[in-house]
């Protein structure tokens, strides 16, 4: 690592846990400039999918202590 990244890094590691979940997040971003446009046009279809069956009240919402509940049990 160079002087430069070890010192933004430094910066950035002082930062919220919410601010530095988002750096690190773009940075992981940035990485992926390929982009399976079939992964993409997928996972949009399936979210698409989960929020139509939400909608129609096919399936329940759980709260995010419940499903860690499940998760786990």
């Amino acid at each position: 690592m160079t002087n430069k990244a070890a010192e933004v890094l430094e910066a950035r590691l002082q930062l919220p846990e919410d601010e530095r979940s988002d750096v690190a997040a773009r940075l992981i971003e940035s990485l992926d400039t390929t982009g399976d446009q079939d992964i993409e046009a997928a996972w949009s279809a399936e979210i698409q999918k989960r929020i139509e069956e939400l909608r129609q009240g096919k399936v329940k919402p759980l709260s995010w202590a419940e499903a860690r509940r499940i998760i786990v049990a």
